[in-house]
């Protein structure tokens, strides 16, 4: 069974992806979210907050990672791509309940289950760099 954080980071994934995609705000594309999907109120809530992060700190979070992402900028970048990676810098940043280690794992899963094949080593790369730098491992 998929665990609860799991799920919501799922559901937050897709939530960014329409805030990418169309040029809704994010309380319209979480309105419209959770009337067509039905899930735990933990899961509502954890899914819900990280959506809101991201959204209210997109330009910050699409920063680091261009810092990160040798010869890429975040428009070149899958949609799918950079919303792991938004969502995944936004936990090592300003989660600290979240082990890094977690943060990069379920980043590098939601890369290989969305995107493409190659999707995880390019998550995984970017994330490892964004955690040693700005945090010197120290979380």
């Amino acid at each position: 069974m998929m665990r609860k954080r799991t799920k919501a980071r799922e559901a937050g994934l897709k939530v960014l992806y329409q805030l990418d995609i169309t040029s809704e705000d994010i309380e319209t594309i979480l309105e419209d979210y959770w009337e067509d999907n039905q899930v735990l109120p933990e899961i509502k809530e954890f899914a819900s907050n990280v959506a809101r992060g991201v959204a209210g700190q997109i330009c910050e979070l699409d920063k680091i990672i261009t810092k990160y992402a040798d010869n890429w900028t975040i428009k070149r970048m899958a949609v799918i791509d950079r919303n792991v990676l938004r969502l995944a810098v936004y936990e090592l940043m300003f989660m600290d309940d979240i082990p890094p280690k977690v943060s990069i794992n379920e980043a590098i899963d939601l890369a290989k289950k969305y995107s493409d094949a190659d999707s995880g080593k390019f998550v995984n790369g970017i994330l490892d760099k964004v955690k040693k730098v700005e945090f010197n491992d120290k979380k």
